[in-house]
């Protein structure tokens, strides 16, 4: 049997943090080993009990959502950031500070619950046409240190293949299929790619592909 996916769950609000408690508990595969009500208190409680991922309220008095997964940037743990709206600039702030995936408030348990997951095989988790919404506005505005188009020339025709695929939001699994290889294949590819283009990870790399043009915002296909 394989150990539970540790999570941490972070917010300011003690309804909202008993409710997201409450469905990742009553998952076999997941335990809540912490809970924190703001950023300082989560990036001491990731130092103590070294979750897997952490779910993290976007907006928080004190240290906000966006400075702690800064700070967590180096630690292993995976940040997933919950949000109210679903284009929101500290969300945009949080894929340059180094989140994994993108939630709203108003998801529903089982899309909570598989966000988790995704988050702990270090796959972006947004519904397609959120994440679409939310880059397409992040690239029009991009930030210091963005990631430059011509970078792109360094990747190979595959990995430029599995770079568009991951930014239509595709699991590994599913590029596997796809591409009709294995899904072994696939993850050797995904970490080329993003150590070629030094990246910490798919959601930063979905970023990139808007930004070069291999993906049109607002469409579902590249």
């Amino acid at each position: 049997m394989t150990d539970p996916i540790r999570v941490l769950v972070v917010d300011d609000q003690p309804l909202v943090r008993a409710g997201l408690v409450a469905i990742l508990t009553a998952q076999p595969d997941l335990e809540v080993v912490g809970e924190a009500a703001d950023g300082a208190e989560a990036v001491a409680q990731v130092a103590a009990m070294h979750p897997d991922v952490v779910m993290m309220d976007g907006r928080m008095r004190g240290v906000d959502g966006i400075e702690a997964t800064r700070m967590l940037r180096d630690d292993p743990c995976r940040v997933l950031v919950l949000t109210t709206f679903d284009i929101d600039e500290h969300v945009h702030a949080a894929l340059r500070a180094g989140a994994v995936g993108y939630l709203l408030k108003d998801a529903s348990p089982e899309a909570l619950v598989d966000a988790v997951r995704a988050a702990a095989r270090d796959e972006t988790s947004l519904a397609p046409e959120v994440l679409r919404r939310l880059v397409a506005d992040l690239v029009t505005r991009p930030g210091p240190g963005t990631v430059r188009p011509e970078r792109l020339a360094g990747l190979s025709p595959r990995e430029i293949e599995v770079l568009l695929l991951i930014a239509r939001g595709r699991s590994n699994g599913e590029i596997a299929s796809d591409l009709v290889v294995s899904e072994a294949t696939v993850k050797t590819h995904v970490a080329r790619l993003l150590a070629k283009l030094r990246l910490r990870d798919r959601a930063q790399a979905v970023a990139v592909a808007y930004e070069a043009g291999l993906v049109v915002p607002g469409s579902g296909e590249g």
